[in-house]
């Protein structure tokens, strides 16, 4: 007498339709005739949570380089979007961000130069935060911060190296340092491991270009040298932005103040 086979039903999913199991085609497996499957909702479903959970990953990826990036929040701002377009020299960091890719291969990067408050470091840090949302890394600093750093560091060569490792090197304000033998001496360190690694360099300076192309120093001239080779000099000029912000602070002020005289008040 053969042993009679009690088969259930499957399941169906009440909104798509689909099995919501499916039976083993060979027979049963440790005592079980089906194993589960998702149906059309439980894939979407799963979909989603995926592509929610790595953009939440991505985002917080951004944030984190962001933070390693900048020591400043206030450059957290310091964008495109936020851009006034009063720098015609601008349009070199929109470009420079399209071709990134080309930049990186090719080691290519920029000298931003001019006079104080013209918006080099706006212009660098845009282009910092524009790769930063594309998932590159990127470091901006200055060499008083590197020199100061390296004076307390243990592992020169350590902390050196970990600034080689990032995908673009900013380094704002280049004769600002001291120019101490010991300063010289780490600045070229600095940018002699970075022009061999292959990997581009951003530098801002307010410094002349006349002065770096005819430098006498054979310690800073080595230093300009490889600059100039790995940057591609841009001058932006123009009014100081600094000095306007302050005009219009000044003149803001001076509005207040005579809404407090024709009220009667005065400030203290």
């Amino acid at each position: 007498m053969s042993e009679k086979v009690i088969t259930r039903k499957i399941k169906y999913c009440d909104k798509c339709g689909e099995p919501l199991e499916m039976l083993f085609t060979n027979g049963p497996v440790l005592g079980m005739d089906r194993h589960p499957r998702m149906c059309e909702c439980m894939r979407i479903k799963n979909f989603q949570e995926t592509m929610e959970r790595r953009e939440r990953e991505r985002k917080e990826k951004i944030s984190r380089n962001r933070s390693i990036c900048f020591a400043d929040n206030k450059m957290y701002e310091w964008n495109f979007k936020n851009d006034d377009r009063s720098v015609p020299a601008m349009v070199h960091a929109r470009n420079y961000v399209d071709k990134f890719k080309l930049m990186l291969e090719d080691n290519i990067g920029y000298l931003f130069w001019g006079g104080v408050g013209t918006g080099k470091s706006y212009m660098a840090a845009c282009i910092a935060n524009a790769l930063l949302d594309k998932e590159y890394t990127v470091k901006m600093t200055n060499f008083t911060t590197i020199i100061n750093d390296l004076f307390c560091c243990e592992d020169k060569n350590e902390y050196i190296d970990a600034l080689v490792k990032y995908d673009l090197l900013i380094i704002d304000d280049l004769g600002a340092e001291r120019g101490t033998e010991y300063a010289v001496e780490n600045v070229f360190n600095v940018i002699d491991r970075r022009y061999r690694s292959g990997k581009p360099l951003i530098i801002t300076t307010n410094l002349h270009l006349s002065m770096l192309t005819n430098e006498q120093s054979l310690d800073k001239k080595r230093i300009y040298d490889r600059i100039l080779e790995l940057c591609i000099p841009v001058c932006v000029n123009g009014a100081s932005k600094r000095t306007a912000t302050a005009k219009e602070k000044m003149k803001e002020m001076q509005e207040i103040a005579k809404s407090y005289q024709k009220g009667g008040d005065a400030i203290e």
